[in-house]
This record gives C-alpha cells, sequence and structure tokens, in this order.
C-alpha cells in the first residue's frame, strides 16, 4: 500500500520553485548574520588574528570594563543618542505627513509625478549625497558664492561641528523621506471609503475626518514602523556619518558604528571594538523588546507576541 504524502511534502513540491529562489537569500543570512554571531567570542578575548579563536588570551568581562571608563565610548554614545533624538523627533513623522498630503491630492497624475520625484532619491548613494550637499552648503559652494556677490559674511555649514547633528537629519530627509512615505501611503489607502463617508454625513470635515478616522487606521503601521525603528536607536547611518567625520572631528561625529570600526579595523583592538559592539546589540534588542511591550498595553500586536 503506497504511503500517503504528508501535508508538509505535498506544500514542498507546490512550493519547492519559490523555495527554490529563496535559497540564496536564506543563506546569506544564516551565513552572515547568524553563523557570524559566533564571532562574537572575541569581545572576551585579547584576540589577535594571527593567533586565532584558541590561541588568543581570555580576558573575560576586561574588554567591557575597558569600555564602561573609556570618555571616547561616552562621546560616541552620547552622539549617537543625541543623532537618533532627532531623527525621531524629525525624521519620524515626516512620512506620515507627506503620504497624507499626497493622498489628498485631487489629481491622480500629479500626485503620482510627486511621489516619484520623493523617493526617488532614496536610490542615490551616500557618497553623492554628501558631495551635493558640500557643494551647495560647503566653504566654497554655492551658498558660500552668493553670500560673498552680495557682500554678506561667508559660513561653512559643513564643516561647523554644532551644525553636524542637524545636518545629518536634513540630509537623512532630502534622501529617505519619500521612500519611508510609501509604506504609510498604503496604509491610507487601505482605510475603508466606508468610514470617511459616514463620517462626512455626521458633519465631519477633512481634519476631525483625518484625526479620528485616518489616523487611528494607520496606528498599527506607525506603531510597527516605531519598533523597526527603536532597533536601530544605536545605528545612525555609519556611511554617511564616516563620510563627513573628518570636516568636523570625531569630538562631534563619533558614533558608535564609527568608533567600532577605527577601534576594531584600524587600531587592530579586535577584542575591545567587539565588546563595545555587543553592547550595541543588546542595547537595541532591550528597546526593541520595549516598544514591542509598548505596543501591546496600546492594543496592538507589535511585531513579537
Amino acid at each position: 500500500m503506497a504511503r500517503t504524502p504528508s501535508n508538509a511534502g505535498r506544500r514542498f513540491r507546490r512550493d519547492r520553485g519559490l523555495l527554490l529562489l529563496a535559497l540564496p537569500g536564506a543563506l546569506y543570512f544564516v551565513i552572515f548574520h547568524y553563523v557570524a554571531l559566533a564571532g562574537n567570542v572575541i569581545a572576551f578575548q585579547d584576540y589577535i588574528p594571527f593567533l586565532g579563536f584558541s590561541g588568543s588570551d581570555w580576558v573575560g568581562w576586561g574588554n567591557f570594563s575597558q569600555a564602561f571608563s573609556d570618555p571616547a565610548v561616552l562621546v560616541a554614545v552620547r552622539n549617537t543618542l543625541e543623532i537618533f533624538v532627532l531623527q525621531l523627533g524629525l525624521f519620524f513623522p515626516l512620512p506620515i505627513l507627506l503620504a497624507i498630503l499626497i493622498h489628498s491630492i485631487t489629481y491622480k497624475r500629479i500626485a503620482s509625478v510627486m511621489q516619484s520625484m520623493l523617493y526617488l532619491p532614496h536610490f542615490l548613494s551616500w557618497v553623492i549625497i554628501v558631495a551635493l550637499f558640500q557643494q551647495v552648503l560647503g566653504s566654497t559652494g554655492l551658498l558660500n558664492q552668493w553670500l560673498g556677490a552680495a557682500d554678506i559674511g561667508l559660513v561653512d555649514v559643513i564643516g561647523n561641528p554644532s551644525a553636524f547633528k542637524p545636518l545629518l537629519v536634513a540630509q537623512l530627509i532630502w534622501k529617505d523621506c519619500g521612500w519611508s512615505m510609501i509604506i504609510f501611503l498604503a496604509a491610507i489607502h487601505r482605510v475603508d471609503d466606508q468610514l470617511h463617508e459616514a463620517a462626512a454625513i455626521d458633519g465631519a470635515g477633512y481634519l476631525r475626518r483625518l484625526w479620528h478616522v485616518t489616523l487611528p487606521s494607520m496606528r498599527p503601521i506607525i506603531l510597527l514602523m516605531l519598533i523597526l525603528k527603536m532597533g536601530d536607536v544605536l545605528t545612525v547611518g555609519f556611511e554617511q556619518i564616516y563620510l563627513q567625520r573628518e570636516a568636523v572631528g570625531p569630538q562631534a561625529a563619533e558614533v558608535l558604528d564609527t568608533f567600532v570600526y577605527f577601534s576594531g579595523v584600524v587600531d587592530g583592538n579586535w577584542g575591545y571594538a567587539t565588546a563595545v559592539g555587543l553592547m550595541k546589540g543588546v542595547i537595541a534588542a532591550a528597546m526593541v523588546f520595549g516598544a514591542n511591550k509598548l505596543a501591546h498595553k496600546l492594543g496592538e500586536d507589535g511585531i513579537l507576541r
């Protein structure tokens, strides 16, 4: 008597083409994200690449103790948190507002053109974007050329440490605000039109419908994106900051990612840099779980049950 295939076997044969297409991506994450986690063991060693894991001396919690007392780490943590707070306060709400604005445009062709123009900068690399900002706001950029022609005092935005963090947020807004808008725009399109019609019949104007219908319907997506953003609380853009770090100096521009790079890759303090990076990962995970718990208290599913 022939054995009847199990449900799992039937699903596997049915979806084997899709599974094969997903295999390279799955292997990438397994090899470079999960298997690579084993390398965090060097955070507890005075790691020397030529000696390997087995030949390097164990230092226990020594690297972590050094990190807690290192003023350079404290500067990096402070700069990272300040940039994150600026990004959360200035960048995070803008895609929501842009999505509402685009959705409110009556002429869909104009809305489509504006949407395309807003998300196209996302496909430019940070090298190009930083170069563009330097050409406009640098000491010899277009802004100073205009100010010089008008006999007004020159300004150097790019090389000004006090303006560095707001400049980073401005660059991020110009590059990724339109791209992030797409998610919220999709959430608005999912709002039931009957809810708007019922509110309009009850006499609610556009702003009241926006406040009582649109935004509450978007709340699950907003909270989900906020939780994911909390996972990046200590990752504020390595490439963007690395390209501009020398212009303002480490005191203003050093963040945890650049600190780990310069300590580990450049200076060769592999164990110490890994310890700092591991601390960053633990804090980011705690922030994700905390934000997810908050979502549960607000009645939403979050990303973890």
